[in-house]
């Protein structure tokens, strides 16, 4: 990606605006960023752009899982575990920097949402459908194999265990590294940057007029084929067009909070009843643990772009907590950071939020708008497929253009040029090694690599010439290098971009954000020439996110915003 400085902005703007295109996309989450990747490798000219930074929106707040949805089964949602479960090995295989397995144990107490044969025999259809490889098939555990996996789980009425694979990852640096990939393709993309409204040539949508959030100079960007891919804002998206289905966004919220693992020392991802009968997980990652997800309508909030963690969500997660791991004692002071999303799903009437279905549809509007609703993160790439095989048709007809079929099954995601998952651990080992030319030490080396994946050499060169600068505050070469090639190669604009889908700090290390957000926000004054007026803007935006991601929005004492 290209850098974000305003007058390079509005030289790619301005280019972007000669072009004509064809897909111009909406939204800039996963679900856009798939559909960019899978038309510029079919031989298409792509333009996105997104209003907020990339992954801002659903795709940064997610439970950080790619995993099939076992509790769909419940649902007989079997096409969606099917296809979804055999996405995720696919997902793994093409970004293991960003995805990785992790086995997770599914108790079972008596009275329980699963039992012993309703475990065993919904895991062995899970395998089945989802084609899960040999080695990473279901386990059944005794009541004393379960508690040795996890001692924290509650004794009373313990009936034993589930033990199956999901896979972990990074939602927002999965998001970016798509984006990038699509980027080293061709595809023209922005952050930043609404769409306004639609312009039409005999009723048909010809392209869009946007604005530049940073500059506020408007542009128009013309496509052959317009995709609304905005996500919780697809009907606000549909809501410039002329015509509209009768379809609509049922909008619901989740919730997650992450605490040290000195005060709650989980050694195994959990996915546990709640007393009132859904189910959550808990899951280590980096020395801490992040529990979550509360599953509420979200209506009534008018920020959709913010939404917050509230009183009531948190401690709907603390007593689950208190529920399933008995001996665990942990009060609202022990919560380190938390986050909050909103999920785009597709209106069920009478339906509670945790039974509404997570399958994606498209629509094809009369304007010839083509847009995406619903869907799963992990799921992306069967969504983008989908969509770029109707546009692909339509530009097809128009232009006699002749299109490959989707190429992105085996295409390595941004930084995964390494040979395939199996020498992800090899490639770690070596760049460890490589870390010292660059006086780095081999941990940092490895650190970074597992970070970076193929794009660390870029990071590397980066923090060995800023060991011959004099860098100030508490900046260290490793946290310099990190900042400049997120302005370099992953159109990072603001320090929340930074320190939330770029490095996923504030969620996870906000002791690190707290002690270097600085040094860090003077250096990117210095790189992309901020006014003082402008670091003070950007410096109470992030003081903002770190205070309401740990007091409930609800409790922040006016003025909120």
């Amino acid at each position: 990606m290209n850098g974000i400085k305003t007058t390079q902005r509005a030289h790619q703007l301005q280019q972007m605006q000669e072009k004509s295109y064809d897909l111009v996309i909406i939204g800039g989450g996963i679900t856009g960023a798939g559909i960019a990747l899978d038309a510029i490798t079919r031989g298409l000219s792509v333009a996105l752009v997104d209003m907020q930074d990339f992954a801002a929106g659903t795709s940064s707040r997610s439970t950080k899982l790619v995993h099939g949805g076992l509790r769909y089964l419940k649902q007989f949602q079997v096409g969606v575990v099917a296809e979804v479960g055999k996405e995720r090995a696919i997902v793994y295989e093409n970004g293991p920097h960003v995805t990785t397995p992790e086995w997770m144990l599914l108790p079972f107490h008596k009275g329980g949402t699963f039992g012993k044969h309703s475990t065993s025999l919904g895991l062995r259809v899970y395998d089945f459908l989802a084609g899960v490889k040999k080695q990473e098939r279901r386990k059944m555990l005794t009541p004393e194999q379960t508690l040795q996996r996890e001692p924290l789980i509650k004794k009373d009425n313990l009936k034993g265990g589930g033990y199956y694979v999901e896979y972990r990852t990074d939602d927002a640096r999965l998001t970016i590294e798509v984006m990038k990939r699509a980027v080293e393709h061709g595809a023209d993309v922005m952050n930043y940057v609404k769409a306004n409204r639609f312009l039409y040539e005999k009723k048909k949508v010809k392209g869009i007029e946007v604005t530049d959030r940073i500059t506020g100079e408007t542009f128009t960007l013309k496509g052959r084929v317009i995709v609304n891919a905005a996500g919780p804002w697809v009907d606000n998206v549909r809501d410039l067009d002329y015509s509209k289905n009768e379809k609509t966004l049922q909008l619901t919220k989740g919730v997650h909070l992450v605490i040290d693992q000195s005060v709650f020392p989980l050694q195994q991802a959990v996915y546990f009843d709640t007393a009132d009968g859904r189910m959550i997980f808990a899951i280590p990652r980096d020395r801490k643990t992040y529990i979550g997800t509360t599953d509420t309508f979200y209506g009534n909030e008018k920020d959709t772009a913010t939404p917050r963690m509230l009183e009531a969500d948190r401690t709907y997660i603390l007593d689950a907590i208190h529920y399933m791991f008995s001996d665990v004692t942990i009060t609202e002071h022990d919560v380190e950071s938390s986050w909050a999303g909103v999920r785009p799903l597709i209106f069920e009437g009478g339906k509670n939020p945790s039974d509404i279905s997570r399958k994606d549809e498209v629509w094809e509007h009369d304007s010839g708008l083509v847009t995406i609703a619903g869907g799963k993160l992990t799921g992306y790439r069967k969504m983008a497929e989908h969509v770029v095989d109707i546009a692909s048709s339509r530009v097809q007809k128009k232009t006699k253009k002749k299109f490959s079929s989707s190429k992105t099954e085996h295409l390595p995601i941004s930084g995964a040029d390494f040979g395939g998952a199996k020498q992800f651990e090899r490639f770690i080992r070596e760049k460890g090694e490589e870390a010292l030319e660059y006086g780095l030490s081999t941990q940092e080396g490895r650190r970074l690599a597992r970070f970076y994946g193929t794009n660390v050499d870029h990071v590397f060169r980066l923090a060995h010439a800023a060991s011959g600068l004099e860098l100030s505050g508490s900046l260290t070469p490793s946290i310099y290098a990190q900042v400049v090639y997120a302005i370099q190669a992953e159109m990072v604009v603001k320090p929340i971009d930074f320190f939330i889908r770029r490095t996923g700090a504030l969620y996870f290390n906000i002791g690190w954000v707290r002690e270097h957000k600085t040094s860090v926000l003077h250096l990117m004054q210095n790189l992309l020439g901020w006014t003082q007026e402008e670091f003070q803007q950007y410096e109470r935006e992030l003081d903002k996110e770190i205070l309401l991601a740990v007091v409930p929005y609800d409790r922040v004492e006016a003025p909120k915003e």
